[in-house]
């Protein structure tokens, strides 16, 4: 009896001090930007008729550009996410601020894209099949015979 007695305290002791180390100074989950920063004072400065290079200067290099045509845009993505201490990342809020210019490389028009603007493009599996690829090793051998 004094032996279940004594390994309880202990699991409990166990227990208490697991449990200590877990204060709310110490977060299960941090919150983090990932991309660009964009402030609504940057997207405000941002109108038409300006030069690429004083959206440069304003919200710096674009993280990724189009061309159609004679037109163009740069792309500036902000995504907020929680990360557990497991890992796991989980999307909070995305912002994407699009920025067209004209040829003259003049700004035209600006939108920002939230995350429901969004739309979830399913990733196709399949794999072509390449020579060999299928076969195991055994197979390789008894097909040399």
């Amino acid at each position: 009896m004094h032996l279940r007695i004594a390994k309880a305290s202990v699991a409990a002791a166990v227990l208490a001090v697991a449990l200590a180390g877990c204060s709310s100074s110490t977060s299960l989950i941090s919150k983090r930007t990932q991309g660009y920063e964009i402030s609504d004072a940057a997207m405000a400065q941002i109108r038409p008729g300006q030069s690429q290079q004083l959206v440069t200067l304003v919200l710096g290099s674009p993280q990724s550009t189009n061309t159609f045509g004679d037109q163009s845009a740069w792309y500036y993505v902000e995504t907020k996410v929680e990360q557990t201490s497991f890992g796991l990342t989980m999307v909070k809020e995305r912002t994407v601020l699009a920025i067209y210019f004209d040829k003259s490389k003049k700004v035209v028009d600006k939108a920002v894209y939230s995350l429901a603007d969004g739309k979830v493009v399913t990733i196709e599996s399949r794999r072509t099949q390449s020579f060999g690829e299928d076969r195991t090793f055994i197979d390789q051998i008894l097909q040399s015979f």
